[in-house]
């Protein structure tokens, strides 16, 4: 849903982002996110977890969970969209 619903509203340097984001921080370090500003989300998102992005004095979030059991460790991006439209889909989007 993010590559069809959310990447296409997004700038191509988000989109860009996205993908360095995707192939290098979500695979290596989806706990630490290698030092970029994150944080466990609670309530109805509990168990996900969120990056900040702040770009051109705007706000985003990727907002993924981390799935380790049964290994191998996979992880499933809810979001990628402006704060709080980030959350809203992907509190909608929750499997």
């Amino acid at each position: 849903m993010v590559e069809a619903e959310d990447l296409p509203e997004l700038p191509s340097e988000l989109r860009e982002i996205f993908s360095d984001l995707r192939e290098s921080v979500l695979i290596l370090d989806p706990y630490r996110c290698l030092g970029l500003p994150n944080h466990t989300l609670k309530g109805q998102l509990s168990n996900y977890r969120a990056i900040e992005i702040d770009w051109n004095g705007i706000t985003y979030r990727l907002v993924y969970r981390i799935y380790d059991a049964p290994a191998p460790r996979r992880v499933l991006v809810l979001s990628f969209a402006e704060h709080d439209p980030a959350y809203e889909r992907a509190i909608a989007r929750k499997p």
